[in-house]
């Protein structure tokens, strides 16, 4: 079992799948053994709720929320605010995980309390926008790496394929060129690209198409989150202060957000727009996991186990570690590459991988490594 993907591996045909779940069964080539897989999680337990965990995770982040705001009153005007600052930057990133799992429907049975605390929590505690993110993420998940399909390869300050680096012109060609070299400090600005994306949502609804009831919620949600935090910040503290205490905030959520879901995907073989890949080659050989102990599976909100995630996207994060297993058994059966990598050296992976797509915006030219991990 390798760590890596091979660069020139061709994916076996199926009928294109239609669904962001689990296959059914009834297709032929990988996905049909998707069932056994799948028998196997379930005899396992590995699909049965796990409140426990994720109420002890709530009321953890609520208290370190609440020590946050105290360390706040009690530091006054000081520039000890700003490690505050930071301190909350990874408490809304990790209350942003949580809303992602809610949308997943790994936290509760009910998928009006999943949806209702998933848009609490990312839109009124975060300020995202929930209906945003679901529609963003659904298509995301029924269709990884797929060009045309997956929305989290479309350009969005960063490109992601040679075919758009080529088609960047002005002061941004610039920016592409070294893309890779500059995605981390591109990264601090991601969470105000977040907050514009929530507030974009709201005004036109999701992706343009009107929503609204989520928009009126989400609306209410947003003016309420960003009227109470931005009040507090300039009230007691200097304007200077303020800022810096919203520009640390904000980066430090920012980057972690993009370092936990860029190294899932990016630099993996990407699929054409109408290639015929079945559900669970689809899955497994465009996600790569994360080696680390629980310390990396609490920075990523469980996305270190993203083979297993796109495989059993309602599996609570404490299955997922040991879902790995069978997983991979499974995948040694069938011959299908498991990649698995470190944290640090999935980052080394990204960068290269981005600034070998940007090359295409200095010179109009197939990228050579980009095509070979491209699957057709």
């Amino acid at each position: 079992m390798t760590t890596e993907l091979p660069l020139s591996t061709q994916a076996p045909a199926a009928r294109p799948y239609r669904s962001t779940g689990p296959g059914d069964g009834k297709r032929t080539g990988g996905t049909s053994t998707y069932a056994a897989l799948l028998a196997q999680v379930k005899d396992a337990g590995l699909l049965r709720r796990r409140r426990g965990f994720y109420w002890s995770m709530f009321a953890g982040l609520v208290v370190a929320l609440a020590a946050c705001w105290v360390a706040f009153a009690m530091l006054g005007d000081s520039w000890f605010q700003l490690i505050v600052a930071g301190a909350l930057g990874i408490i809304f990133t990790q209350f942003a995980f949580l809303s992602h799992e809610l949308a997943h429907r790994q936290v509760f049975e009910s998928r009006k309390w999943n949806d209702r605390a998933g848009r609490g929590l990312g839109t009124f505690v975060v300020g995202l926008s929930y209906s945003w993110w679901m529609n963003k993420h659904t298509r995301h998940h029924g269709n990884p790496n797929t060009v045309g399909k997956d929305p989290d390869i479309a350009p969005d300050g960063v490109v992601f394929i040679p075919e758009d680096a080529a088609k960047v012109t002005g002061p941004m060609r610039a920016v592409i060129r070294h893309q890779g070299w500059l995605f981390f400090p591109l990264l601090t600005l991601e969470g105000i690209n977040l907050h514009r994306h929530a507030v974009v949502s709201v005004l036109r609804g999701a992706d343009g198409r009107p929503d609204p009831r989520g928009r009126i919620t989400e609306g209410v949600l947003l003016v309420a989150r960003f009227a109470i935090y931005l009040t507090v910040v300039f009230w007691f503290l200097p304007f200077g202060m303020a800022c810096a205490f919203l520009g640390v905030q904000l980066a430090v959520f920012g980057v972690m957000m993009g370092a936990s879901f860029a190294p899932n995907h990016k630099g993996m073989p990407t699929i054409a727009h109408d290639a015929k890949v079945d559900f669970f080659s689809r899955q497994v050989r465009t996600s790569r996991n994360i080696r680390g102990g629980w310390w990396v599976s609490f920075l990523m909100g469980g996305l270190n186990y993203q083979v297993e995630h796109h495989l059993f996207p309602s599996m609570p994060r404490p299955a997922l570690r040991q879902a790995r297993d069978l997983v991979r058994a499974h995948c040694d059966t069938l011959d299908v590459p498991y990649t698995e990598t470190t944290l640090l050296r999935s980052y080394g992976i990204v960068v290269r991988y981005l600034n070998r797509v940007g090359l295409s915006a200095r010179d109009p030219f197939d990228c050579p490594m980009v095509t070979e991990l491209r699957i057709n």
